[in-house]
């Protein structure tokens, strides 16, 4: 069915289910205490993450030049382009990989808590103004 009016629009959006995500409006205490609670939980796990993150991001350029080292015969041209196609590179490149994941999903799971708790500031406040 396509939809042609305006008011054809509208009507389609209200028929939408809309409780599939909680909305601000029904976020509760117990939300935002899990919110904060998952925050305490995991900031030694997200320090942790970004710390390998960074340090393997590092590493690379040593492990690079170390496998460089390997092949002082050569140009340095060749030399660089062993070294990226050594396998202890491609293995470092995968296990950076996975550091990044893991650093960036807890990130955003961080950056979610805090949005979450914004709103329900935002939402508190708002009652708080109005006599709610």
């Amino acid at each position: 069915m396509k939809i042609k009016t305006k008011r054809e629009v509208i009507k389609a959006m209200s028929e939408k289910k809309l409780d599939e995500r909680p909305s601000v409006s029904t976020l509760n205490d117990l939300d935002i205490e899990k919110a904060i609670n998952f925050m305490r939980d995991n900031a030694d796990n997200l320090a942790e993450a970004s710390a390998k993150r960074k340090y393997m991001e590092e590493y690379r350029k040593s492990l690079k030049s170390l496998l460089m080292k390997k092949f002082i015969e050569s140009p340095i041209s060749a030399q660089e382009r062993e070294a990226y196609a050594h396998q202890d590179y491609q293995d470092h490149i995968k296990a950076l990989q996975t550091a990044i994941y893991q650093h960036e999903r807890l990130l955003f799971l961080w950056k979610s808590a805090e949005i979450k708790i914004s709103a329900w500031q935002t939402k508190s406040s708002n009652h708080r103004s109005l006599g709610i």
